[in-house]
């Protein structure tokens, strides 16, 4: 099975990494994620792959992984939650291009006296490859622990353990109702435990795709990094982009007001708008000018032909409005002239919405184009070219849930 050069992953990660220019406001804030890039780009460098285990207290998680490497270093005992910390061991094993194997084992999820259970799901939810431990059917808050990393991206091998425990019959009957349990969408491996059984499977797996785990696994952790410093981004660029859209907005509603000209109303209107949307692509990075910046007006103007027609008809029929007021003025004694202000005052208000529309969809449009420009660990993701339905279904899943839960859009103006 082809796998993905590591070596040029490491490169092309490494390049993608130094070309992103933080603030120092942004490495201050992102300074626990940042680290985790780093000590991942240099394992993805130094081929080192890890495996978690992970489970409830008292599955056999640390005999396991004694299993695996033929000796006993993980404390093992007869009561539940021998295991308080999370503890690693090296896996004296043999491959072609990874130089480490790390095992890390944790403590069961559900143990009372557990520690900070949140950085210990985050540690194992780091690793490669995670050997999820059971004794029998599994119960609902398991399969939600299955389903938070399979979402992330991880892939999981269910290892069944302790079979003894059950009767033949018994035994088959517990796997179907398993696998009626776990996600119909993609296919979780599940290991009866055994001495060979768990360390051939698991060396046959390393051997195809150790490389690939490892690299997307460090793929990921930057898309993660990349989508809080895009957001952190967008964020501010939301604020600044509605003060600009407000400067214009001010500007454009006064100069309706005092000005009786249609004419001038329109080209003014035109003048602002463009000079907005000129504005609004440099807070996105863009900095278009000229014909670029007319494209987008027009494409706003086209898909909003109604909005447009709208405000002109209406403002035409305003302005049509003051000048009978005028030029009637003399023989009302003046009379006329008292709806003159209401109605440049409504004028003005219709003027300000446009213009805040008009400010919206050109930020839209912009950030639109504007994603196109960035490199984007996801994008990567995507243009791996290679045939491995064992892992990629995971990426597939990741891509799709991240595109659910960023939805960029809500920090435009």
């Amino acid at each position: 099975m082809k796998q993905i050069n590591i070596d040029k992953s490491y490169l092309l990660l490494k390049k993608w990494w130094e070309s992103i220019d933080l603030t120092n406001y942004e490495k201050c804030n992102l300074n626990n994620e940042i680290i985790s890039l780093n000590q991942q780009l240099f394992r993805l460098n130094e081929k080192q792959l890890r495996i978690g285990i992970y489970g409830k207290a008292g599955v056999g998680k640390s005999s396991i992984l004694n299993l695996i490497l033929n000796k006993n270093v993980f404390k093992t005992g007869i009561i539940n939650g021998t295991t308080k910390n999370i503890e690693r061991e090296e896996w004296n094993f043999k491959h072609q291009s990874l130089r480490t194997i790390e095992l890390i084992d944790a403590p069961g999820f559900d143990f009372c006296d557990i520690k900070d259970p949140e950085n210990i799901f985050s540690q194992i939810n780091s690793s490669e490859l995670i050997l999820f431990t059971i004794t029998g059917d599994i119960n609902r808050n398991e399969v939600s622990q299955i389903n938070s990393f399979i979402k992330n991206g991880k892939k999981i091998i269910l290892v069944f353990n302790k079979i003894d425990m059950w009767e033949g019959h018994d035994l088959k009957e517990i796997l179907k109702n398993i696998r009626l349990k776990l996600p119909q969408y993609i296919k979780i491996p599940i290991i009866i435990n055994s001495k060979n059984n768990i360390r051939n499977q698991l060396s046959e797996l390393i051997n195809n795709y150790g490389e690939s785990l490892l690299t997307l696994n460090s793929l990921q952790l930057a898309d993660k990094l990349f989508l809080k410093i895009k957001e952190q981004r967008l964020k501010k660029r939301q604020r600044e982009a509605q003060s600009i859209i407000g400067k214009f907005a001010t500007i454009k509603a006064s100069g309706v007001a005092l000005n009786p000209l249609i004419l001038l109303d329109i080209a003014g209107g035109f003048a602002l708008d463009t000079a907005l949307v000129s504005e609004l692509s440099k807070v996105y990075g863009l900095n278009l000018k000229g014909e670029s910046v007319r494209k987008i007006i027009k494409k706003i103007s086209i898909n909003n032909i109604f909005l447009g027609a709208t405000q002109v008809g209406i403002n035409t029929s305003f302005n049509l409005l003051r000048k009978i007021f005028l030029a009637t003025a003399p023989f009302t004694n003046g009379l006329s002239l008292l709806p003159y202000g209401p109605i440049a005052i409504v004028q003005a208000a219709i003027s300000v919405r446009s213009t805040k529309i008009v400010g919206k969809l050109a930020a839209k449009e912009i950030f639109r184009k504007s994603k196109g420009y960035l490199l984007d660990p996801s994008h990567i993701i995507k243009k791996i070219a290679i045939k491995e339905p064992e892992i990629f279904d995971y990426t597939k899943i990741y891509l799709s849930s991240k595109k659910l839960d960023n939805n960029f859009s809500i920090f435009l103006p």
